[in-house]
């Protein structure tokens, strides 16, 4: 018996070395591949890096032909004009961050809560329009934000939202590609698993909250980036004319709009705009890469 299960473990032990013979590659090889992904990366990186060095740069150096990538004399002067800029304003700069931070961090959360239960619900439960509720928030897919704008804001209106920060919140909350998101990657789950949680006692909310959620776990960080991303960079505009609730976008665009005389601080701008949504990133970009890759769940 322990002879037979030698023979077998030496059999397994050529069969994994045959496989790894098989797909492994030279030395030359993997370096050639890593010379060329460290290309592309250097290459999509540069738009970054030359806004960041743009912000560190001074008067003369902003506007040299042919343009230098890394500053000679960098400075943080463009930094100490932008909070001049802001702190002329009647409404402080700390007033639009946390505008921006307040929208971005409700707005996310909630969309990722009322997706994700949206998404259970479709995914693990069959009632009587189901699958027509479900193409139609595939088909709102195929609109922008441009052809709703008029629609959301007679809703707002109608709704007394005008000049509140509910105007952007709620809209986001609503959308589309998180609900669709999200019902991918539950349809994943095996129904056994859910049954078997079924039969031990757990009831819908501690299956949603103990079992699904953390088997999407890479779904909904990705959808934290998307939607923070969305709600950061978003304006306001059409919405809130009240300067005390504008948002960090709008102060910047005033000021990047003011000509070449500000565009340092223009760049400094765009370096705090870039910040938020890059961190976000760094801290989930294991979890959005596995999305990407649309691992899912094996049974």
């Amino acid at each position: 018996m322990k002879a037979r299960k030698k023979a077998i473990k030496a059999r397994n032990r050529r069969v994994r070395a045959k496989r790894a013979g098989r797909h492994a590659r030279s030395r030359a090889g993997n370096i050639a591949i890593f010379v060329l992904l460290l290309a592309f990366a250097a290459f999509f990186m540069l738009p970054f890096v030359f806004t960041l060095m743009q912000a560190f740069k001074p008067a003369e150096e902003l506007f040299r032909y042919p343009p230098r990538l890394i500053p000679r004399n960098p400075t943080i002067d463009n930094f100490i004009v932008l909070g001049q800029l802001t702190n002329s304003l009647w409404v402080p700069l700390s007033r639009y961050i946390t505008n921006s931070v307040m929208v971005s961090v409700t707005g996310t959360l909630l969309h990722v809560i009322v997706a994700s239960m949206g998404a259970f619900v479709l995914a693990k439960y069959k009632f009587p329009g189901s699958k027509t509720f479900f193409t139609i928030i595939v088909y709102s897919l195929l609109f922008t934000g441009s052809v709703t704008a008029m629609p959301s804001f007679i809703v707002m209106n109608k709704l007394n939202l005008i000049n509140t920060p509910l105007a952007i919140i709620i809209p986001a909350i609503g959308g589309s590609f998180g609900l669709f998101l999200m019902k991918q990657f539950m349809e994943q789950i095996h129904p056994s698993i859910i049954e078997s949680a079924t039969i031990d006692g757990a009831g819908t909310f501690k299956i949603f909250t103990r079992i699904v959620m953390p088997s999407v776990k890479p779904a909904w960080l990705t959808l934290i980036i998307f939607t923070f991303q969305g709600l950061w960079n978003n304006s306001g505009g059409t919405y809130i004319y009240d300067e005390a609730w504008k948002m960090l976008p709008t102060v910047l665009s005033q000021i990047t709009a003011s000509g070449i005389a500000r565009s340092g601080a223009a760049a400094a701008a765009s370096v705090i705009m870039i910040i938020p949504p890059l961190l976000v990133f760094i801290l989930t970009q294991s979890n959005v890469i596995e999305t990407m890759a649309y691992s899912g769940i094996k049974e």
